[in-house]
């Protein structure tokens, strides 16, 4: 989740809400989504800068595990035939959620449409859920998917392309009141809704199991092999498409993307600070030169655990439910007290088994500002540091084992189309997404982890008042890896006293983009850089070191460093650590 600074108080911009108003709103439907879905809500991160009080992001994700066989039929093929029936499950279609994706990727005025927003319904989700699962179960799908970005000219347009066409019928669709116009009722979008593929002989078992379990199913329409999608209201043609057309013969925009100073904003921003680190290396002082503080290291500390981006987010994890099914193994927050902060959760699968999963991420959009690369890289590093501090082992291709990794990349920026007089520096804004781009090809070779599915989202500004917000350059990894026994599933708490406490990994004077300097008003130069190589083999010994159970708790460094992560490990059952630090580095 990444905000505006919920602590503003100045004057906001037309149709701008504060940004602790949107914090607790979008609490409040994760709450309401997630608690009543049965899900458990495990693992996430909430970030904290001015340049999302325009346009908030809210990533949100969910995982599940599928039989390899369902009703004797592969669960990853879609079989569709001509004469299939296209089947309404679910909820309603109403005005919300109209042009809902075309709204998350379009600049926000004052003016944007409320009816873009969907007004979600997790109850009928969640009746729409177990039936889905009974009717697969059964045998009765053909297929299924979901009705978000585009509605049900998406889930019908993209099932069309593997039957060859389909012919829909929109005044059979269910609706929430009258009124809608025919395209409305096609592009209307939401999560609660589902596109069924069933085969005619399964028609009366699959509505006689709606109506059993209380989910409203609609018949409208079915598909066909002539390679048309043929859209019809009260018997008139709405739309008439060729699938070759729809899916193929979009025009490719060609964007210009231009390299230069602009992409180090740290530079510009901090200029006395990379004159005085050029001195410093030129003298051949290897020190890293640091803002005056009046802080002492006691006091630093204290004012690093209490800032927006590292200070607790429990009252947030409480409203959440973690526990639901009664699966969760590593929590959001765990020890005696319930205080300290986990990297990765693990779930496990069933309870027949001790096999599980473990998720984490990585976000760390403000390293952006001085090199997106390393932005992405450091984000998606974060995200590996998580896994394996649980436990988790990468996936060593050489040897084939089992050891099932997976990753999605979620990107969000700013318009980054360029415009001599809208948008000027468009193509500064381009390289640096080609810049993430890279480090994310890089990174997925490097630990050899697959890249699953994404998102992006590409125009996530607002403009009101002659005032432009525009978000920073954000890219969140969401990580999953199989975990062969949960209950070796290690936690960031110090447990018990005597233990000795180790520090992997090299130190460097690599301090740009850190809390610290935010402390202090600057950004610095020197941001952190992945070695990609070096970082691989450390997971793999700490790996090694996991499964010859020598590791009774571990937690990696990211906000705040070696000095909030040490606090963190003390938080679970209020131990104390005593901390020896070398005269010269880490």
């Amino acid at each position: 989740l990444c905000f505006g600074n919920p602590e503003y108080d100045g004057p906001l911009l037309t149709g701008q809400l504060h940004p602790r108003r949107i914090l607790e709103g979008v609490r409040k439907g994760i709450e309401d989504g997630g608690n009543k879905s049965g899900v458990p809500t495990v693992n996430g991160a909430i970030v904290f800068d001015d340049r999302y009080a325009g346009k908030p992001l809210v990533y949100c994700g969910t995982g599940a595990v599928m039989p390899m066989q369902m009703a004797g039929r592969n669960s990853w093929e879609k079989p569709i035939a001509a004469h299939d029936r296209i089947v309404v499950a679910g909820g309603r279609v109403g005005k919300d959620g109209i042009h809902g994706a075309t709204f998350s990727n379009i600049e926000l005025d004052e003016n944007a449409p409320a009816t873009a927003v969907q007004i979600g319904s997790p109850i009928t989700q969640k009746l729409a859920m177990d039936f889905l699962l009974l009717a697969a179960r059964r045998g009765l799908l053909q297929c299924s998917t979901d009705n978000g970005a585009g509605g049900l000219s998406s889930s019908v347009g993209e099932l069309a392309g593997i039957s060859g066409g389909a012919v829909v019928e929109l005044e059979k669709v269910p609706l929430k009141y009258p009124g809608l116009r025919p395209w409305e009722i096609f592009l209307s979008e939401s999560q609660e809704r589902f596109t069924l593929v069933v085969a005619p002989a399964d028609m009366p078992a699959l509505l006689a199991l709606g109506q059993e379990m209380e989910v409203e199913l609609t018949d409208i329409g079915h598909f066909t092999d002539d390679g048309v999608l043929a859209v019809s209201y009260a018997g008139q043609p709405v739309a008439r498409l060729p699938l070759a057309f729809l899916h193929d013969s979009v025009p490719r925009k060609i964007l210009e993307a231009e390299w230069g100073a602009a992409l180090n904003e740290g530079a510009a921003l901090n200029q006395e600070l990379r004159m005085k680190n050029e001195e410093l290396a030129t003298s051949g002082n290897s020190s890293l030169f640091i803002p005056h503080s009046s802080l002492s290291v006691s006091e630093a500390l204290i004012a690093l655990l209490g800032s927006l981006n590292i200070c607790s987010r429990e009252a947030v994890i409480r409203q959440y439910d973690h526990e639901v099914k009664g699966r969760t193994i590593v929590k959001p927050l765990m020890g005696a007290t319930g205080q300290a902060p986990q990297d990765a959760a693990v779930v496990r699968f069933d309870f027949e088994s001790w096999e599980g999963v473990a998720v984490s991420n990585g976000i760390i959009p403000r390293y952006g500002d001085l090199d997106a690369y390393q932005m992405s890289a450091g984000a998606f590093d974060e995200a590996v540091r998580q896994i394996v501090a649980v436990g988790g082992r990468l996936p060593n291709l050489s040897y084939g084992d089992g050891n099932f990794w997976s990753v999605n990349d979620n990107f969000c920026v700013p318009d980054s189309v360029y415009d001599p007089i809208a948008n000027p520096d468009g193509k500064q804004k381009l390289a640096k997404l080609v810049q993430m781009c890279e480090a994310l090809r890089d990174a997925c070779l490097a630990y050899c982890i697959p890249l699953t599915s994404g998102k992006d989202s590409m125009k996530n500004d607002f403009k009101a008042d002659g005032v432009k917000i525009s978000v920073p350059p954000t890219v969140l990894y969401s990580m999953t890896a199989k975990m062969e026994d949960v209950r070796r599933a290690v936690t960031s708490d110090f447990q018990q006293a005597d233990d000795v406490i180790y520090l992997l990994g090299e130190t460097y004077n690599e301090l740009g983009g850190s809390e610290y300097y935010a402390l202090h008003g600057h950004l610095g130069t020197n941001v952190p850089k992945v070695n990609f190589f070096a970082a691989k083999a450390l997971y793999v010994l700490v790996g090694e070191a996991h499964a010859a159970r020598l590791l009774q708790n571990c937690h990696d460094l990211s906000d705040g460093g070696l000095a909030v992560a040490l606090a963190e490990c003390c938080f679970g059952y209020d131990h104390g650590a005593e901390i020896t630090l070398p005269e010269t580095a880490l």
